[in-house]
């Protein structure tokens, strides 16, 4: 079903049992990185590569690791999958635990938490570099995967935040479709409209998304986090954010606590996926798993700016790639990333399922053959062409717990056992605590 946790074996009987000794040693004695355990009987070089997505990454992903494997017959990879929330929860586990993928998927909130604990490799070594070509890729999206000097991951795609909406029901209501450079005013003005209209929330309330109020403080002239990690705001600043999200949920204009606290990382488990508002915020490759549930069509549409007109939003990585820092092949990883990052029949069966291709000269190849959902989301990116801020640094190490906090004090706010002041008060206690 749509948001459950996927497994993919893809090796021989005799490469499972040895994959399987390989486990059961590292949860025993926390040895992931012997060699003779990652390897098969017949000399088969074993990978395990996770990361997190819907069906569609999922379906595609595994066309293109079969591809990779008749390349590279001496490579076989287990794979597995989970919704977000999910995937960040058992990863931390299996990095705490001394098994850490060879290969893993990764948030920019993740990078600086995994490199300084010591989980990920240096990409920028020489077995690594030996494979890895970096040279097409944007410059500055590639520097957002550095951490003092050190290449720790690889961008996979160029994704932005967006507001996506049932474009069949929003027409329906005849309201004005958003425009570039709207104002969070406006947007709260037309979740009414739509709710008056269509008998149900306009949208998700942000309130929970600690990505909502970044893009929020940036429109404001502000940053989530400082240059040198601590937070780029105060508790008047969320409470202006959690008093204004706050108001729209009383109003019935976003959705409700009781809607907001089911989701879990997943498209299908949000307010819009479940068919109780007509839109909601979040990033864009993700949202092609709307498509199944609704299939009249889906609108990617620019996230509110400031009122002045200060755009919030920014192109970021939309995840990374990165191998454990004690993978018993380093090479092969690293081979494993070039290719899902720069080989073009690769860039064929992925699409823009993690983002636009961060590889230049991809991009640009497979630009005219995109059909469906991926010309949906280039053309989203065309149009925010030139019009954003540089992005970020990655997030420091804390930030991947604080959206949790972030969250959970939101939801004392939309269940009314605080007010907006005393969970901003909350949160900035717990998150100084949590950088320090």
């Amino acid at each position: 079903m749509p948001g459950n946790t996927g497994d993919r074996t893809r090796t021989s009987r005799a490469s499972r049992a040895a994959a399987a000794a390989f486990a059961l040693c590292a949860v025993l004695t926390g040895c992931s990185g012997a060699e003779d355990e990652a390897t098969g009987t017949d000399g088969t070089v074993v990978l395990r590569y996770t990361w997190w997505g819907n069906q569609d990454r999922a379906a595609r992903t595994e066309a293109a690791l079969d591809l990779f494997e008749k390349k590279h017959p001496g490579i076989e990879v287990q794979t597995s999958f989970s919704g977000y929330d999910a995937y960040k929860q058992k990863l931390a586990t299996q990095a705490a635990g001394g098994d850490a993928p060879d290969v893993m998927q990764l948030d920019y909130r993740m990078i600086d938490q995994y490199a300084t604990g010591g989980v990920l490799l240096d990409l920028a070594g020489p077995e690594p570099q030996a494979v890895l070509d970096t040279s097409e890729f944007d410059q500055g999206l590639l520097g957002t995967g550095r951490i003092d000097g050190r290449l720790y991951a690889v961008p996979q795609g160029r994704g932005t935040e967006t507001v996506v909406y049932d474009t069949e029901q929003w027409e329906a209501a005849g309201v004005a479709p958003p425009r570039a450079g709207w104002t969070w005013s406006e947007w709260a003005d037309t979740m009414r409209q739509l709710a008056e209209r269509t008998g149900r929330p306009g949208g998700t309330d942000p309130g929970q998304s600690e990505d909502a109020f970044e893009v929020w403080l940036r429109g404001q002239g502000k940053a989530l986090y400082t240059e040198d990690g601590a937070l780029g705001f105060t508790a008047d600043d969320l409470t202006r954010w959690w008093t204004f999200t706050d108001g729209l949920r009383r109003e019935g204009a976003v959705s409700a606590a009781e809607q907001t606290t089911q989701m879990d990382g997943t498209v299908e488990n949000t307010p819009l996926g479940r068919g109780t508002a007509v839109s909601d915020y979040n990033w864009d490759a993700p949202c092609s798993g709307f498509l199944p549930l609704i299939p009249s069509g889906i609108t990617l549409a620019p996230t509110p700016s400031g009122e002045d007109g200060t755009p919030g939003q920014y192109f970021k990585p939309s995840m990374f790639m990165g191998v454990a820092a004690d993978t018993a092949h380093p090479e092969q990883s690293a081979r494993l990333i070039d290719f899902m990052l720069n080989d073009p029949d690769a860039a064929e069966i992925l699409g823009a399922t993690r983002g636009i291709p961060v590889n230049d000269a991809i991009r640009e190849d497979i630009a005219a053959g995109l059909t469906g959902f991926d010309r949906t989301m280039y053309d989203f990116h065309t149009s925010l062409d030139g019009k954003l801020d540089a992005p970020p640094q990655a997030p420091p190490s804390g930030d991947s717990a604080l959206q949790t906090t972030f969250a959970r004090d939101y939801d004392q706010v939309s269940y009314e056992r605080m007010s907006p002041r005393e969970a901003a008060e909350n949160y900035v206690t717990h998150a100084k605590a949590e950088l320090r």
